[in-house]
C-alpha cells in the first residue's frame, strides 16, 4: 500500500501507512487534531467592516482543537483532502450571517449530541475524502478502513419529510457550514448517511473536490427535483468553468443538451472549448453592464445579451443554470425561453434579487430553487464520477498550512473549477487504487482543469500541472 511504514505508532501514521482495519481500530483516537477554524471573537472585529473590506484569509486559523465525542450514527474520518467552496468563503467573511448563529441553533436541538457543535470556534469545510477510522454503534453499512468521500447534506432520518426528499427536512443543514467539525481538518465527524465510496481511480484531492459541487449540478439539471433537462435543450451556464458550472456543463453535454457557457476570460473560454462546449460567451470581451451607475437594472443590456445568445445558438435558452444571484438574475429571467426554467442554487454576487416580473409571468417562465442534493442524488452523481462520465474539476491544490491563500483565491475568482486542500495526504497524486481504470478514462480528461490551473498556487509553491 501507499505510504507503508513499519509499526505505526499513531492513528495518523497508520492511516498514512495504509494500515488494515484491525490496526486502525487498535490504535487510540488522538485527543486533539489540526483544523481550520473561524473564531466567534473575530466577528466582533470585522462585523462593522463593509463586505469588500473583509479579508477571509485573515479570519481562518489553522489550530488544534479537541476531538469531539462520536454519536451512535456517526463515523470518524481521517481526512486526506478537502476543498474550498463558496460556503467556506462566506463562513470566513461572516456573511450573510455569522455561522455561529447556526451552531447555537443546532446546539438547542433535542438530539443530545448536537450540543457539541455550539462552541466559540467553528471547524469549517464541506467536502472531504479520507478513511473511516471509527464507527458509532448504530452504523451498519460502513466500517473502519473504508475509503470514502463525504456528502455535505446533514438530515435527521427520523423526520418524515426526509423520506420524500431529504432536502425538505425541517432541520436540513450543510455540514461544515451549518454544523461544526467540517472537512478542512485532519479529522472530521459526519453522519453515516453522508458517506459515499471514494472513486478508486482518483487521487485523494481529485476525489475530495467533487461531492458538493457535482451533486448540486446533478440535482439542478438531471434530477426530477431540478430542471430535468432533455436532449437537445439549450442550457445557459453562468460561471461555466467555475466550481458548480464546470459540472453543469458536463451534465448538459452528457445528457445531449446544448450548453452555452458564460466565462470571464479568454483563458477560461479556451478551457470550456476543450471540454466540448461549442458555444461560449466571454463576458470580459462583451463587457455587459446589467446595472446602471444609479444602481438600476439596464434592460437594454439584457436584450444585448439575449441577442448574443441567439446569434450563437439560434434560439433562447430552455434552461438557465443560475448561481451568481444579484448580478445576473435579471438577465437570466429575461433571456430564458418562453416557458423556460431558471434553476438557481446560490447567490455568490449577492442574495437580494431584482428582475422584471413581467418577463416571468407573461412568458410563463419558472424560477426553481435548488439546494445541494439528497443522498440518492449525491450517490448517483458520485457513481457517474466512479464510471468516468463526469471528471473532477480540480485546478489547484494547496496544503492545509496555506488555507488563507486558498480561501482568498476562491473569493477573488482567480481559479478555474475547484481548489483542493491537502489535509493528511503529504503530497498530490496519492490515493489512486485503480490505475488501469484511470488509464482507460484518460489522464488528459481527468487532469484537464489542473493543466489549466492558476499559476499562483499551491503545493511546493507551484500550480499543479
Amino acid at each position: 500500500m501507499e505510504y507503508r511504514q513499519s509499526m505505526p505508532s499513531s492513528l495518523t501514521e497508520a492511516v498514512l501507512a495504509g494500515a488494515d482495519p484491525a490496526e486502525l481500530a487498535a490504535l487510540p483516537v488522538p485527543d486533539h487534531y489540526r483544523a481550520c477554524v473561524i473564531h466567534a471573537s473575530d466577528y466582533d472585529r470585522v462585523q462593522h467592516l463593509p463586505l469588500e473590506a473583509r479579508d477571509p484569509g485573515a479570519t481562518v486559523h489553522l489550530t488544534e482543537v479537541p476531538m469531539p465525542e462520536l454519536a451512535p450514527d456517526e463515523v470518524l474520518v481521517a481526512v486526506m483532502a478537502s476543498s474550498i467552496n463558496y460556503t467556506t468563503v462566506w463562513s470566513a467573511l461572516f456573511w450573510p450571517v455569522p455561522t455561529f448563529q447556526f451552531l447555537a441553533r443546532l446546539g438547542r436541538s433535542p438530539r443530545s449530541f448536537d450540543a457539541r457543535h455550539n462552541v466559540p470556534y467553528h471547524v469549517i469545510g464541506s467536502d472531504a475524502s479520507g478513511v473511516v477510522v471509527r464507527c458509532g454503534p448504530a452504523v451498519r453499512r460502513w466500517q473502519v478502513g473504508d475509503r470514502v468521500v463525504v456528502h455535505c447534506n446533514v438530515v435527521d432520518d427520523e423526520d418524515p419529510w426526509s423520506h420524500a426528499d431529504s432536502m425538505l427536512s425541517s432541520d436540513q443543514r450543510i455540514w461544515g457550514y451549518e454544523t461544526n467539525f467540517g472537512g478542512l481538518a485532519e479529522f472530521t465527524i459526519v453522519r453515516a448517511n453522508q458517506l459515499l465510496p471514494k472513486p478508486a481511480h482518483l487521487s485523494w484531492e481529485e476525489a475530495a473536490v467533487n461531492p458538493l459541487a457535482n451533486a448540486t449540478a446533478y440535482r439542478m439539471l438531471v434530477s426530477p427535483n431540478g430542471a430535468q433537462m432533455r436532449q437537445g435543450q439549450v442550457v445557459l451556464v453562468w460561471g461555466a468553468t467555475g466550481g458548480i458550472g464546470s459540472y453543469g456543463v458536463q451534465y448538459v453535454l452528457n445528457g445531449g443538451g446544448i450548453p452555452v457557457g458564460v466565462v470571464s476570460s479568454s483563458r477560461k473560454a479556451a478551457l470550456l472549448r476543450e471540454m466540448g462546449c461549442e458555444f461560449v460567451i466571454d463576458r470580459s470581451e462583451r463587457d455587459y453592464r446589467f446595472w446602471r451607475d444609479d444602481g438600476a437594472p439596464d434592460e437594454s443590456e439584457w436584450r444585448r445579451f439575449g441577442r448574443d445568445i441567439r446569434d450563437l445558438v439560434g434560439e433562447d435558452p430552455d434552461i438557465v443554470f443560475e448561481h451568481p444571484g444579484h448580478a445576473t438574475m435579471g438577465a437570466s429571467v429575461y433571456v430564458a425561453k418562453r416557458g423556460g426554467t431558471i434553476v438557481t442554487c446560490a447567490a455568490t454576487s449577492g442574495h437580494w434579487i431584482t428582475y422584471d416580473n413581467r418577463h416571468l409571468w407573461m412568458k410563463l417562465k419558472t424560477i426553481k430553487g435548488s439546494h445541494v442534493a439528497n443522498y440518492r442524488e449525491a450517490w448517483e452523481a458520485n457513481r457517474l464520477i466512479e464510471r468516468g462520465r463526469i471528471q473532477p474539476a480540480l485546478s489547484t491544490t494547496y496544503p492545509l498550512d496555506a488555507i488563507a491563500e486558498a480561501v482568498r483565491t476562491v473569493r477573488a475568482n482567480l481559479h478555474e473549477g475547484k481548489v483542493g486542500v491537502l489535509c493528511l495526504a503529504p503530497d498530490v497524486g496519492l490515493g489512486i487504487e485503480d490505475p488501469a481504470k484511470r488509464a482507460s478514462i484518460g489522464e488528459a480528461a481527468i487532469t484537464r482543469f489542473a493543466r489549466f490551473g492558476s499559476s499562483s498556487a499551491a503545493v511546493n509553491g507551484e500550480a499543479r500541472a
